[in-house]
């Protein structure tokens, strides 16, 4: 069965040494160390990674995540390209659901930081697993959009989600909707049809969960 977490975990971390620690990704105001230093955190630091998600620990997050930057930059990749088997979230069992949109998601990150980027033509297989996740995200990221929306990933399935109002179509493959619904619409290669200034709003939209 194909690994796909641990494809796009390895191909990240080759492209950061390829690209150095001051290349830029999408992430405003990252460069490539900050985002190597958060993954470390996610992993390695189960007291600061709960500050991802929850407000009243970011402050403390952040400091830990600096502090993590600060290692030799190789040394930080290693980390990312090595996880630890005893990681809630990258252990053997948890792997492939827990980091495969997460590894997707962050190379893109990089990848599309620079210039010149294509999207890749990626395996059926990944596109099913982010078809998955794109599904679940879309009706939390998109619920109290002011529209109603038809999100459409042709060959792998659709869904309906906002609060209703105007109708707008959203059509791209799986992996750029999973860009698209984390907030990265500026990079995700999304049609959307409808209403030229709801669309222009939901491009603006600051989505995700």
């Amino acid at each position: 069965m194909p690994r796909y977490a641990r494809s796009e975990r390895q191909s990240l971390a080759d492209l950061m040494l390829e690209l150095g620690p001051d290349a830029p990704t999408v992430n405003e105001g990252w460069s490539v160390r900050d985002l190597a230093a958060h993954l470390v955190v996610r992993e390695r630091r189960p007291d600061a990674a709960g500050g991802i998600l929850l407000p009243p620990l970011r402050g403390y997050a952040e400091r830990v995540r600096r502090r993590v930057a600060a290692q030799p930059f190789a040394e930080l990749v290693g980390q990312v390209r090595r996880p630890p088997v005893w990681s809630p979230v990258s252990n053997p069992l948890a792997d492939e659901l827990t980091n495969t949109m997460e590894f997707y998601i962050h190379h893109e990150d990089v990848r599309r930081a620079q210039a010149g980027w294509q999207p890749r033509d990626l395996p059926a297989g990944l596109n099913t697993l982010l078809w998955r996740r794109a599904s679940v995200l879309g009706r939390l990221a998109l619920r109290r959009f002011p529209a109603d929306l038809l999100v459409q990933a042709p060959g792998y399935g659709e869904l309906s989600a906002g609060r209703g109002g105007e109708r707008i179509r959203v059509v791209a493959a799986p992996g750029e909707l999973v860009l698209f619904l984390t907030g990265r619409q500026r990079v995700a290669r999304v049609q959307v049809d409808g209403p030229a200034a709801v669309a222009q709003r939901l491009r603006a939209a600051r989505l995700g969960i």
